[in-house]
Formats: C-alpha cells, structure tokens, sequence
C-alpha cells in the first residue's frame, strides 16, 4: 500500500517532511525511485500489476505514468508495454547552427527539406528583419535529425534582399550558418532566444514522432550579425519530454 512520501523527484532545494499527497503523486515517487536503477529500455511493470502492488486503482496508475510520460522518463508503446527511456538529450544554447552543434556532441546531423518559399513581410516580420512591409523574405523550413532521428521541426525567416540567390546553396545537409558565413560574407554576432512551451499539432506529432497534443519546446532566435544588422528570424519545435536546454551563465 502506498504510504505518505517525502520525495518531491529529485528537485534541489526541497527539504523533506511529511505532507499529504494524491495517490497517484505517491506511486509516481515510488516508480522514479525505481526508473533510477532500472537501465534504459528496461520494461515496467504492467497497469494491473501496478495497480495490485500498490493498492490502487489502474486509473491512478495511469494518471502517474502519463505524468512520467510527459517528462520523458518512461515511454509507453502502444501493444508493447512501458519501458524506462533513455537520458534526454542536452543541448546547448549557443550561436551556432543545429548541424555545428550537433557536430559538437558527436552526433551525425541531417536534414529533410519541408519547405523553401518566398513569402512577403507583415509588419513584424518587417520590423524584425529591417526590412519594409511587402518586402520578399525567405522561409526555410526543415525537419532536423540527429543519428537518424527527428529532433526538431525549424522554421528560418531571412530577407531575400540581402541574401538573393540563397535557395540554390540549400541541402539536407548543408549548415545554414555556413552558407551565410562563405557566401554573403555574414558573421554572427549575438541572438536574442526566448524558450516557451506549446503543445503538438497534428502534424508536428507526425514528423516527430510525438502524441498531438504532448509538451514541445518553442525556441525562437533573433540573431544579428557583428555589426548589429538583423540576419534570420527563427523558430524550432522540440519534443519536451526527449530534449533538455543547458546555458552558460554569467555577470553582466
């Protein structure tokens, strides 16, 4: 049966004493303390095993795996079971492209091209490309993949102004940043990024590999080059419960 438990799942700060909890709460601290010793892949025990361990209905067990779902610690297939997920994947935040930092960790980048149109500037777009109302801008639109597997839906927006011709240098593995850097002559010089959380549409859940509906990660980057100049606007969509974001901080 489960009884009261101090675990709060591992956030620091947290002092332990004894409070009430709903029994979906107590089973879900009871199955992390087990997702720590099980390695990844490792299969949980069933709903009604569960259900019969702890003394708790199959609801209240399905209420504590969906919520392990979401964070990303366990990963339910349909016919197949619930199995311990592997470590979600770090990435960091910094001015780079998606292909240099996959680079980085040693990981193989690709790419499957979405969409490359021409579109015009509404009035924010405008203002945050330096570019008036009705000028022609370029959207990029890809599905990046790491090793083979989806990683994030990402949307670039550039001023076609400035970057004429730009379409031809694009490929699935070709990294933005350096046709900027080698053919324009662009060098990045800070992004403004924001991190906000947004649900799956039907067809983010598709390319990714997600439920509609399931927590994803908007990160949206204004970047500008070294003299101060607006260069893309961009956005990309990230499954909440496989990806983590890690920054450098320091004083001002």
């Amino acid at each position: 049966m489960l009884g009261t438990s101090p675990t709060d799942g591992g956030r620091a700060g947290a002092q332990p004493h004894e409070y009430w909890a709903p029994k979906y709460w107590r089973l879900k601290q009871h199955l992390l303390e087990l997702l720590r010793v099980m390695p990844p892949g490792a299969l949980i025990p069933t709903e009604r095993s569960l259900a019969a361990d702890f003394d708790v209905s199959r609801t209240t067990v399905r209420q504590a795996l969906a919520d392990l779902t979401v964070e990303g610690r366990v990963l339910r297939v349909q016919g197949k079971g619930t199995f311990a997920a592997e470590p979600k994947t770090v990435q960091r935040l910094q001015l780079s492209s998606c292909t240099e930092a996959m680079l980085a960790q040693g990981r193989r980048p690709s790419a499957r091209l979405l969409e490359t149109v021409e579109d015009v500037a509404d009035v924010e777009l405008g203002h945050r490309l330096g570019v008036r109302v009705g000028a022609r801008v370029f959207r990029l639109r890809r599905l990046r993949l790491a090793d083979g597997e989806p990683m994030a839906i990402e949307t670039v927006l550039l001023a076609m102004g400035r970057f004429h011709g730009l379409r031809r240098y694009i490929g699935p593995e070709v990294s933005l940043y350096q046709v900027l850097r080698e053919r324009f002559g662009v060098q990045m010089g800070h992004a403004e990024e924001t991190i906000e959380t947004t649900s799956a549409t039907p067809e983010e859940a598709e390319l990714l590999g997600a439920d509609v509906g399931l927590p994803m990660l908007l990160l949206s980057r204004h970047s500008f080059d070294t003299a101060g100049e607006p260069v893309e606007w961009a956005q990309s969509v990230y499954r909440g419960d496989r990806y983590k974001f890690v920054a450098t901080l320091s004083q001002p």
